[in-house]
């Protein structure tokens, strides 16, 4: 019975091994932006710093999964001075929390063709929340596109206190280069 099980135990890490490929996501093309309403108005950025690792396969989507952060420091809004205002304790606190990170829990098909659908956590000043989204993953000869779009409640993560002239829901947008390890 030991050795039975130890076959199938083997036999289904390599198959993950030889089936599923190994990614890595990069600044180098890939897009991580969001926009939220402040005073009536859309305040757009973006972050860079890109990490992580991405284990992809079409074909099997249950042996794929998503480890990805990005650097907070690198916080982009075009404007210097409101860039390191929201590095402050207030907003995202990089002293304290120098990532943002996601995890994915389950990638599984859509309903609508052509899209994915990808569950994890992401993890945004220590405080973690589930989210969801639909995706496209777009190959690019040995490497992948991964597009998607999803809504966060700053609130939900302490990002900017209780400020009333601040929306609480942003649109995060993602556009992710992942070359082949």
């Amino acid at each position: 019975m030991k050795k039975y099980l130890l076959l199938i135990t083997t036999s289904i890490f390599l198959s993950y091994i030889l089936v599923a490929q190994n990614f890595l996501p990069t600044d180098d093309g890939s897009e991580i932006k969001f926009t939220i309403k402040n005073l009536g108005l859309n305040v757009s950025g973006s972050f860079k710093g890109l990490k992580g690792n991405m284990v992809f396969d079409k074909a099997n989507l249950s042996m794929s999964s998503f480890t990805v952060s990005v650097e907070v420091a690198t916080i982009n809004t075009g404007i210097e001075a409101r860039d390191n205002h929201l590095k402050k304790e207030e907003y995202f606190d990089v002293a304290n929390h120098q990532e943002i990170s996601f995890v994915s829990k389950k990638i599984s098909n859509s309903t609508k063709e052509g899209e994915l659908f990808l569950e994890g956590d992401i993890t945004i000043k220590g405080v973690t929340k589930s989210i969801s989204f639909p995706f496209t993953a777009t190959p690019k000869g040995n490497d992948y596109l991964f597009e998607g779009e999803f809504i966060l409640n700053r609130r939900d993560f302490g990002v900017g206190g209780n400020s009333l002239v601040m929306a609480d829901n942003l649109t995060v947008s993602l556009s992710v280069v992942a070359k082949k390890k």
